[in-house]
């Protein structure tokens, strides 16, 4: 399950929570059972199918697009699982086959309409997705202009979206842009894998082995054992490389990161 699902449903269950009357998912589903109803039935994608059903009701108590944007990020995974869990055919019952149909017809009409609703947003998540998920060059152009802007420079999530557009055109930019989120992480948390592989990635295609190395050996030590350091590993042995030094090197990256204390090693 994605992380912002999780921190979704905790902090919607926290909003909804009153002094006396805690908001349960049966509850919602009991008092406004249109938000429940157009969902897949069966136990398939229950913890995405929870996260939907609080995002919901919190977008109609208060319609912000900062509530829109953690709606459309819920469907969108909601979606991914109970299309898949659609091409599963109940032998048995048929019934549970199409309330998964309707749960993927429901999110793509939601999420059309969000994306009605905030055509002329500003906030940054929403523009990113306009742009990457609807193509909407206008809604790129607006997120590079307010790059510079402290609240898009202090959040993580929009500062990797940034780096994925930027991978594209300028390497150099997107190791700041990575750097950056990095230092935006906190004690305990892990980064996103990406992070790590896109250093690898841009720091192998630009002979920075070493660099290379280091980051290949963080993601190791973060838990992300899917990246090949073989063949830094063998360009930096062929050089002569001592690679214990390195190694010291990539557990002290990695404890600052992990400690929530990682500086950029390019504003020094």
């Amino acid at each position: 399950m994605r992380w912002w699902l999780i921190s979704s449903l905790c902090i919607t269950s926290v909003l909804l929570s009153g002094c006396d009357d805690t908001v349960t998912l049966s509850k919602i589903c009991a008092d406004t059972p249109g938000f429940c109803e157009d969902l897949n039935k069966d136990s398939h994608c229950k913890e995405e199918r929870a996260a939907v059903i609080f995002s919901r009701f919190s977008e109609y108590k208060t319609p912000t697009d900062d509530n829109k944007y953690t709606l459309l990020k819920n469907f969108e995974q909601y979606n991914q699982c109970v299309s898949l869990a659609a091409q599963i055919e109940h032998i048995k019952l048929k019934e549970k086959t199409t309330s998964r149909v309707e749960g993927h017809l429901t999110s793509l009409k939601e999420m059309t309409r969000i994306y009605q609703d905030t055509i002329n947003t500003e906030h940054p998540g929403l523009l990113y997705y306009h742009w990457s998920r609807r193509n909407n060059r206008m809604a790129l152009n607006k997120l590079l202009n307010m790059q510079d802007q402290e609240n898009v420079k202090s959040d993580s999530e929009i500062q990797l979206f940034l780096a994925t557009f930027y991978a594209k055109i300028d390497d150099d930019k997107t190791i700041d842009i990575l750097y950056r989120v990095l230092e935006l992480n906190k004690a305990d948390e892990i980064p996103d894998p990406e992070v790590f592989a896109s250093l690898v990635s841009i720091f192998y295609k630009q002979q920075k082995y070493k660099h290379a190395y280091i980051f290949a050996k963080v993601a190791q030590l973060s838990g992300f054992e899917d990246i090949d350091i073989l063949p830094v590993e063998h360009k930096l042995s062929a050089s002569g490389k001592d690679l214990d030094s390195l190694d010291t090197l990539a557990a002290k990256t990695w404890e600052e990161i992990n400690n929530g204390e990682f500086l950029s090693p390019r504003n020094f």
